[in-house]
C-alpha cells in the first residue's frame, strides 16, 4: 500500500511544485494570505475534500475533510503559508502548505480501502497572530486523534520543543510639552519606554539561560523639541517552559510598572498577538514519523535540535498529539528568515525536498489508521503527558 502512496505523490508532483512557486512568486504576509488559500484550497476541491473558509473567524484559515464514512483514525496535515516582511517566504511555508496538502490528498487515495478520515487545515499567520492557537482553543481538534506538519529546514532532525512565548505591548501616556522652554511641565512617555528597555537588560542575569527577552520601540515621539507623550514598547518574552514563562512575564511587567511610578507616566499593558505555548512532542508518533521519513529516502535523521523560536503548533500539542520536525535535503547551512532560505523553496533539490516530506507524512497518516497498537501508544503517551 505505501508503494501505491509513493506513485500517489509522484502523480501530484507537478501540482505540488507549481502551487509551492506560485506562493513563493505571490508572498502575503499573515492573515492576508489569500491568493495561496484559494491555491490550495482548489487543489483540494479538486480531489473532492469537503472544504471549508474562514475557520475560527479567520479570512485565510481553512479545513479541508474527506471522510471514508468508515470506521478509523482521524489524521490532521496542517497548512501554513505566511510569508515574511521583505524576505518572502524565508520560512519555506510554501512548502509546508504543499507538502500537507499533498500528504492528504495522497493518503485520500487509499482512505476508502483502510478507513478513518483526514482533515486538512489551513492554519494562517504561524509567524505573527498564529490561527493554530485559536484553533486549539475553540475545539479545531476535537475528535482528531494526531496532528502532522514537516518544516524545511537544511537538515534533518527529529521532532523537539520550541520556547513558549508572549508578545507584551506596553503603552505608556505622559504629558506633552516643550521640551526646552517648558520641560519641568511635561511627562515623558519615551524615558518610560527607556527605562523599561534598562530594566529588562538587568533581569536578564537573573532568569534561566533559557529564557528570551527581546524587543523594540513601536512609538517614541515625534519631535525633539517636543516632550514625548506617547510612547510604546513591544516585547517578546520566551521561556522553555510556559509555566516559568508566566513568572518571567510578571517580572517584566513589574519592570514596566516601575518605569510608568519613575517618570509619571500612565501604563497600559496588553497582548499584541497571540501566546504560545511550548511545543510537546508526541515520542510515539515522531518515532513513527522517521521512520516513515527513511522510507521516503531520507536516511539521515538528527536528534532534535535546540530552539530558541516559538511556534503555535506549541498550542496544539496540549490538546491532541503533535509532531513538528525539520526535514532538509540541502547540503549547507541555510539560515532562516533569509533570502537565500527562500530561493531554495522553488530549487531543484527544494522540489524533491517536497515530495519526500509529503511521502513521508502520507506513511504516517496510513500507519495510524491501520496500526491500532500505534495509535493507543501514541494516545497513552499522550495521556500520561497531559497528567504530569
Amino acid at each position: 500500500m505505501k508503494e501505491k502512496l509513493y506513485k500517489e505523490v509522484e502523480a501530484l508532483k507537478n501540482d505540488l511544485w507549481n502551487i509551492n512557486d506560485f506562493i513563493y512568486h505571490n508572498p502575503e504576509l499573515g492573515d492576508e494570505e489569500f491568493k495561496a488559500c484559494e491555491k490550495l484550497t482548489n487543489f483540494l476541491k479538486a480531489h473532492d475534500f469537503d472544504v471549508e473558509i474562514g475557520v475560527v473567524d479567520r479570512p485565510t484559515a481553512f479545513r479541508a475533510i474527506f471522510d471514508s464514512k468508515k470506521p478509523g483514525a482521524t489524521v490532521s496535515y496542517l497548512c501554513e503559508y505566511d510569508a515574511l516582511p521583505e524576505v518572502g517566504h524565508g520560512c519555506g511555508h510554501n512548502m509546508i502548505g504543499v507538502m500537507s496538502a499533498g500528504a492528504g490528498i495522497a493518503l485520500s487515495k487509499v482512505l476508502n480501502e483502510i478507513g478513518g478520515k483526514i482533515v486538512v487545515l489551513g492554519t494562517s499567520a504561524e509567524e505573527t497572530n498564529g490561527a493554530k492557537v485559536d484553533m486549539a482553543e475553540k475545539g479545531v481538534f476535537e475528535n482528531i486523534d494526531v496532528a502532522l506538519i514537516a518544516h524545511p529546514s537544511d537538515k534533518t532532525h527529529e521532532s523537539g520543543t520550541s520556547l513558549a512565548m508572549e508578545a507584551i505591548e506596553f503603552h505608556f501616556t505622559g504629558k506633552a510639552s516643550h521640551a526646552a522652554a517648558a520641560p519641568e511641565l511635561g511627562i515623558n512617555a519615551l524615558n518610560a519606554v527607556i527605562l523599561t528597555f534598562n530594566g529588562v537588560d538587568a533581569l536578564r542575569q537573573h532568569v534561566t539561560p533559557d529564557v528570551r527577552m527581546h524587543g523594540i520601540v513601536k512609538k517614541g515621539g515625534v519631535a525633539a523639541n517636543v516632550v514625548p507623550d506617547d510612547a510604546i514598547a513591544q516585547f517578546y518574552i520566551r521561556a522553555g517552559k510556559k509555566e516559568y514563562l508566566q513568572e518571567v512575564v510578571e517580572k517584566v511587567k513589574n519592570v514596566a510598572r516601575g518605569a510608568a511610578l519613575m517618570t509619571g507616566a500612565e501604563l497600559e499593558i496588553n497582548n499584541y498577538e497571540k501566546s504560545y505555548d511550548d511545543l510537546k512532542t508526541n515520542k510515539a508518533l515522531s518515532a513513527a514519523f522517521n521512520e516513515n521519513l527513511k522510507l521516503s529516502g531520507i536516511e539521515e535523521v538528527n536528534p532534535p535540535k535546540q530552539s530558541f523560536g516559538s511556534i503555535d503548533i506549541g498550542n496544539v500539542s496540549n490538546v491532541v498529539p503533535a509532531i513538528h520536525p525539520y526535514i532538509g535535503v540541502w547540503d549547507y547551512v541555510i539560515p532562516a528568515h533569509s533570502r537565500e532560505m527562500a530561493k531554495e523553496t522553488i530549487s531543484e533539490k527544494g522540489h524533491e525536498l517536497i515530495l519526500k516530506g509529503a511521502t513521508a507524512l502520507a506513511y504516517t497518516g496510513y500507519d495510524i489508521i491501520t496500526d491500532k497498537s500505534l495509535l493507543q501508544n501514541i494516545k497513552e503517551e499522550f495521556k500520561n503527558r497531559s497528567q504530569e
